[in-house]
């Protein structure tokens, strides 16, 4: 099913709400890692107890994920965002009451988990698979991944500025006001329930589509090389404004650096759903990790200073979450829209796991060397790895699906 486009949810206007609810739910998240020097000053802990946090969000997210694109899949999509954005909310108001580290890897790190899988761009993404004509899903895709970024570029001197101003609790506060804002946008992004969609993958069970998705090895290469995307995202997200400040930088420098990264993964990921439909989606995503590689490559091998940080976040930032966009296109073209948001979902939750060891190792391997060298040289190791591994991908319909009729 497809919007009217003489309703008043036509194409446009889902991908404009969408595209809000990404830049609103991904902005916030986007900018924690601008706290963990104050927090952690405030109440006298190590990286490794902000880190740790931070690795628990990660991972519940990826974990949750799955779940909430299964219910969104099933029931639609209005719902689980709301109750996303409600536990995002709850989770930032909360991390400014914490003052024990086990309050802090609770609401930082379950509490916002939980509400960033139910409010996140994953389920956006699935919304725009179900609602967009075919011909608008690529550009959807990278439109919405886009948007994200835009929220990273909003956020982040946004973050600093709150935090210079009003102190870190309050800007938690402004935070959590702010996404609440996805509600009334969640609206635009119905998906009606699965009883009500017509098509030839009504009938599958959720059972069997995740027996075929794990049984099917292209998609197995698509979710491992997916793991080091999260790896090498959060791991600059949350650690990268401390490294800076730790090599003489300004915290203005660290936070100019993350907002550059999302200006420019505008481009990337516009530029990544626009090639989706024009080459081989495999090929896209393996010169997207090998390009990383290059890029950390030069930034650990060359004096640090704000020049360089800038330049780097703008050359990471081309290639930022320029994977999503032609790794959800891979999964729709595989197993088409059905179960769509649960198995990007699935695929996400690598991505988290990702995340959560490069936020977790990251803290714990500067706690004890006093340096990030060894986890810098592992997000370049893993790039090679992953632009290697998704050569072999098949890009082409499941035997169900070439089976069926258009």
């Amino acid at each position: 099913m497809t919007a009217s486009p003489t309703s008043w949810r036509t194409p446009a206007v889902i991908l404009l709400c969408g595209c809000l609810i990404g830049a609103v739910g991904f902005g916030p998240r986007s900018a924690l890692g601008l706290f963990l020097t104050p927090i952690s000053s405030a109440h006298g802990w190590g990286r490794d107890v902000y880190g740790l946090a931070l690795a628990i969000q990660m991972l519940l997210w990826g974990a949750g994920q799955p779940f909430a694109g299964a219910i969104a899949d099933r029931f639609g999509a209005v719902q689980v965002l709301v109750g996303g954005a409600l536990l995002y909310a709850l989770g930032l108001v909360l991390m400014a009451y914490s003052t024990t580290p086990a309050m802090l890897h609770l609401t930082a790190g379950v509490l916002l988990g939980f509400g960033l899988a139910g409010s996140s761009f994953t389920v956006v993404l699935g919304a725009f698979g179900k609602l967009m004509p075919q011909r608008w899903r690529s550009l959807a895709f990278g439109a919405g991944t886009a948007a994200g970024s835009f929220g990273q570029f909003l956020f982040s001197p946004l973050a600093v500025g709150l935090i210079e101003t009003l102190g870190w609790q309050k800007a938690l506060f402004v935070f959590a006001a702010i996404v609440l804002f996805i509600i009334p946008l969640s609206l635009r992004l119905a998906t009606p329930p699965a009883e009500a969609r017509g098509g030839p993958e009504l009938h599958q069970p959720v059972t069997h589509a995740l027996a075929e998705a794990l049984g099917h090895r292209s998609y197995l290469l698509l979710v491992l090389g997916y793991f080091t995307c999260g790896f090498q995202l959060f791991f600059i997200t949350v650690h990268l404004p401390a490294y800076l400040v730790d090599r003489g930088l300004s915290a203005e420098v660290g936070a100019w650096t993350i907002a550059v990264i999302g200006l420019f993964n505008i481009v990337g990921s516009l530029g990544a759903g626009w090639l989706s439909d024009r080459m081989p989606k495999r090929y896209l995503l393996s010169i997207i990790y090998l390009a990383r590689s290059l890029a950390l490559l030069a930034f650990v091998s060359f004096p640090t200073s704000a020049g360089s940080s800038v330049l780097f976040g703008a050359t990471i930032g081309l290639l930022w979450l320029s994977t999503i966009p032609p790794t959800n296109g891979l999964i729709a073209v595989m197993f088409g829209t059905r179960w769509l948001t649960m198995l990007a979902g699935l695929a996400f939750f690598s991505h988290q796991v990702g995340g959560f060891l490069g936020v977790w190792l990251g803290g714990v391997v500067f706690e004890r060397t006093g340096s990030y060298d060894l986890i810098w040289w592992l997000t370049i190791l893993f790039g090679v790895f992953s632009a290697i591994i998704n050569l072999p991908i098949v890009e082409k319909p499941v035997l169900r699906m070439a089976s069926e009729p258009a």
